[in-house]
């Protein structure tokens, strides 16, 4: 591998990605120790207690049955009620049936001691409903059909259960393990004056909250009150954790609930800890386990040959999940043996979800196929924001670029060394004292004219701007927040104070409508002193991370209005964000799409900005984990995702840096970034030789903008990933299942192997290869081995320039890939690359084609109009046949038939036509004789 020493690489790991629907890119990732997290500073689920006490919970019969009688069934949803036959507790179930084949399952008290928290502003709308019919009914259940296909749900009554079957195959259920639980809310024991007793069943279920059976419920440990290390936390509503299992007949692979640092196909739990959603500033994390990180998108998707099902599990409280299969532990062999054997066990995956507080609320995406689950999930949470074209570029970042003399040798260096470039960023130390909308008077002191040094080269910056406010009564946002009353309080109604990166920190309510309002407002030209358009904006330590708080994060007894902070918590990243973007936007008018980048997230956070993956760490192994990390989040809605390149701690080795930019370039957010105390590292730091190595990899991102563009383009539309697993692809191939990572045996001097599903082209070469087969690929420093699908067209822009902007009326070249029926497809977006005015149907959107010897463009949007300045200036075909004759386009300008000139390599069946000439947004078809 370009002079590294064989130990350096023991073991190698075949990494296969798919990026969108053409390209699938294999890199070669070096294993090497990794470093550990103090995880005594975060909990386990033996130290949360409410996650100790349902996880006691054991398999079996459930306490809970379904009240026949009570129930309702309108036009648009059914109601009925659950008894827990051990408290004598009613629940009222809501069962909806949803457009697009998703079905909506809502447990709640029927009447708590006060309101329970449910989720507001995630879902874009209230998801229309479909009719609901009564198919049949008796003592012991009921029968609805959801008019799909034979599609019905069965609520048996003793216990409760609900299954939704098709035809004869149940496809998913809703506590068959009977681990349904549910705390009621409760007035504490020794406060309370005995309740009168209650007749069992005859009580009034309207009286419940005050005459619940509970002395036969022991009180635990942590139920009114918690310590974690110093901290204590205060439980003034007593335990109040919600619980439910599904099961998953069929089922082996399961993908989803972000974010952790683990492999893609989420592993079983049995052994060890759930898996945790709970934001959290976690400091050099761990790879490999089921930590809870900076962002919680609660998720999960289920996959099989025949069906993809989703879970949307919607609770904003700390959440734990647990995971158990009957296959897990299997080896292949052990798998065919079972099947040599005849045995008839049917694999499944049993999945339960544990949240702190809350309601139930579940949304049940019944597919059947990848794409279809992602179109209903993008129903209820929306769609990727359309970001800016310029942000798809290559971003420079560190903590800190020192002074404005700094960033002007930076921007210069990238031009001396011929790298290209969009954005460069700065972090905290550009700020007076860590005062977010202000800039240092010493470091900083002409921020407008530094601005516009890079606007002259058609470039931009992000500033960072963190949610905790440093608390000095010369200081205008907090003077701000703390007289609007717009901070967070604590459990005694005083302004809620912590330790961050100004020392003493208060924290906006951003759940508040008005808060966030007003924080959007601070964007303003005349509020934020210095910025101007190009100034985009970084939200980090939104978990919140509060220094000096338990986990490093907020007390969960801090309060929001009428709400604790446990009920709230992995919401605050996301209204961080939303506000951020909002102001960007009313800067402009209105005009303008923002780039917004955020640490912390939750579902629906896809429709505001970035993310990225957080203190990574200069090792193999972090380089490695970004891929699945970044397509975990892709399948759940968030594609605008990328990892700092090079590791944020630590010093990368010169190979370990080249390769990073090599991922990096072919990952949808690509960013450099480093940690304060690490040496400089800007690309043409390590000699010429690598710094050629990554002008390579930085200028295969810019030939692909049109693609990436056009990627984005229709993740926002249609909700689908724009950095894609291979099972995605291709959902009946097992082969794609297991992961993106395949290992194909011991290392072969410099090859790795991959497996490809169909036809592939290699992109440098040109080479074909021939699907349903391992590849042995040869691997160097200064190869990055990306393959083009058969019956693909790509659009790139070969003329690449300082930024992306300079290159915005540079023509299109057309990669067209055929396939073994020698046909091709793709499409070309074109619009301004900045404006929300692709809303008023302003753009260029075409079908590209090749079938039967001809190649043609076709207008996708009739009724839009954009003019682009753009043409078509080469079209490479790979896989072509021999020509005897001539190639002819029509129409040309002057409306005659016109001969392209052409050039054909038989050896690798490549045809070349040079200089078309067509406008990138018109018809036209090209004719091969």
């Amino acid at each position: 591998m370009g002079g590294v020493h064989r130990e350096h690489y023991q073991d190698v790991l075949r990494v296969v990605c798919r990026m969108a629907s053409a390209l699938v890119l294999w890199l070669a990732v070096y294993l090497s120790g990794t470093w550990a997290v103090d995880k005594g500073n975060f909990k386990t689920c033996d130290q949360s207690s409410f996650c100790k006490r349902q996880r006691a919970l054991k398999p079996g019969e459930s306490p809970y049955r379904a009240l026949l009688e009570t129930m309702e069934l309108t036009n648009t949803r059914l109601t009925l009620q659950l008894i827990n036959d051990n408290n004598k507790v009613h629940l009222l179930l809501e069962l909806y049936r949803l457009q697009g084949n998703i079905t909506r399952v809502k447990i709640n008290e029927l009447k708590p001691l006060k309101p329970r928290y449910e989720v507001p502003d995630v879902l874009i709308r209230e998801p229309p409903t479909e009719p609901l019919s009564l198919l049949s009914q008796d003592e012991n259940g009921v029968v609805l059909s959801l008019g799909v296909e034979s599609q019905r749900v069965i609520i048996s009554a003793r216990p409760f259960r609900l299954d939704i079957v098709e035809g004869h195959e149940v496809l998913m259920s809703l506590n068959s393990r009977g681990l349904l639980a549910f705390e009621h809310l409760r007035m504490r024991k020794d406060t309370q004056a005995d309740p009168e007793p209650e007749k069992k069943e005859e009580a009034d279920p309207d009286n419940q909250a005050e005459t619940a059976k509970e002395e036969e419920e022991k009180v635990e440990e942590g139920m009114w009150e918690e310590t974690f290390k110093s901290h204590s936390d205060g439980k003034p509503n007593g335990p109040s954790s919600v619980s439910l299992d599904f099961s998953l007949p069929g089922v082996e692979h399961v993908y989803g609930i972000p974010e952790h640092a683990d492999t893609l196909r989420l592993k079983t739990t049995d052994n060890g800890d759930p898996y945790r959603l709970y934001n959290l500033d976690v400091f050099q994390y761990e790879l490999y386990n089921p930590m809870a990180l900076y962002g919680a998108v609660p998720v999960m998707l289920a996959h099989h040959a025949q069906r993809t099902t989703g879970v949307f599990w919607l609770n904003a409280a700390e959440t734990w999940v647990d995971i158990s299969s009957n296959t897990a532990g299997k080896t292949v062999f052990g798998k065919m043996l079972d099947y040599v054997q005849g045995s008839s066990e049917t694999p499944q995956t049993d999945v339960r979800w544990i949240s702190e507080s809350g309601i139930i609320d579940v949304f049940i995406m019944l597919g059947p196929t990848p794409k279809d689950v992602f179109s209903q999930y993008a129903s209820l949470t929306g769609t990727q924001s359309f970001p800016p074209l310029t942000s798809l570029g290559y971003h420079q970042c560190r903590w800190n670029y020192n002074d404005q003399e700094d960033v002007q040798s930076v921007d210069a260096g990238f031009d001396e060394h011929d790298i290209p470039y969009d954005f460069i960023w700065l972090d905290i130390e550009h700020t007076d004292g860590k005062r977010y909308f202000t800039w240092d008077p010493h470091k900083f002191a002409t921020p407008k004219e530094m601005l516009q040094g890079i606007m002259d080269k058609k470039r931009k910056m992000v500033a960072i701007v963190d949610p905790h406010i440093k608390v000095d009564s010369n200081y205008k946002i907090h003077n701000e927040i703390r007289s609007r009353g717009f901070y967070i309080k604590n459990k005694d109604g005083g302004d809620y104070e912590g330790w961050c990166w100004p020392g003493s920190a208060g924290y906006p309510d951003f759940t508040r409508a008005d808060m966030r309002a007003w924080w959007a407002s601070m964007f303003a030209y005349d509020q934020y002193e210095g910025s101007m358009e190009n100034l985009y904006t970084w939200n980090d330590m939104n978990e919140p991370s509060v220094f000096n708080g338990p986990e490093v994060t907020m007390h969960k007894d801090a309060m929001h209005g009428d709400w604790e902070h446990r009920d709230v918590h992995n919401l605050y990243g996301f209204y961080v964000q939303m506000a951020t973007a909002e102001g960007l936007i009313q800067r402009s008018g209105g005009v303008e799409r923002p780039f917004v980048l955020t640490r912390a997230f939750f579902a629906g956070s896809q429709r505001y900005g970035a993310v990225w993956t957080g203190d990574n760490a200069a090792e193999w192994d972090h380089l490695k984990i970004s891929i699945p990390m970044c397509l975990s989040l892709g399948l759940v809605g968030i594609s605008f995702c990328g990892a700092d390149v090079g590791g944020f701690f630590k010093s990368p080795s010169t190979e370990l840096l080249v390769r990073w930019y090599q991922t990096g370039a072919y990952q949808p957010f690509f960013r450099a970034h480093a940690h304060l105390d690490t040496p400089r590292r800007e690309p043409w730091l390590f000699g010429p030789e690598n710094t050629a190595l990554i002008r390579d990899a930085v200028r295969q991102r810019y030939t692909l903008m049109p693609y990436w563009y056009l990627q984005f383009y229709q993740a926002h539309r249609t909700g689908q990933p724009v950095m894609r697993p291979l099972w995605v692809e291709y959902p009946q191939d097992p082969a794609t299942f297991m992961s993106t990572i395949l290992i194909c045996g011991q290392l072969l001097s410099c090859l790795f192997c991959v497996f490809v599903p169909q036809v592939w082209f290699d992109v440098h070469t040109f080479q074909k290869h021939n699907g349903a087969q391992n590849l042995y690929i040869p691997v160097t420093i200064s190869s990055i081995p990306v393959f083009q699908r058969g019956g693909s067209i790509i659009p790139r822009k070969l003329r690449v320039r300082r930024s992306s902007s300079c290159m915005e009326h540079d023509p299109y070249s057309l990669y067209v890939a055929l396939n073994p029926q020698r046909t091709a497809e793709g499409e070309l977006y074109i619009d301004d690359g900045h404006t929300f005015n692709y809303e008023k149907k302003e753009f260029v959107h075409r079908r590209l084609s090749f079938a039967n010897n001809l190649l043609s463009s076709v207008d996708l949007a009739p009724d839009a109009q954009f003019t682009t300045h753009s043409w078509i200036e080469r079209i490479i075909i790979l896989g072509a046949s021999k020509l005897s004759l001539t190639l002819s386009l029509f129409p040309f300008a002057d409306g005659q038939e016109s001969h392209i000139d052409f050039e054909f390599d038989a050896s690798m069946s490549v045809l070349t036509l040079r200089k078309p000439g067509m406008n990138s947004g018109a018809d036209w078809t090209v004719m091969l004789q």
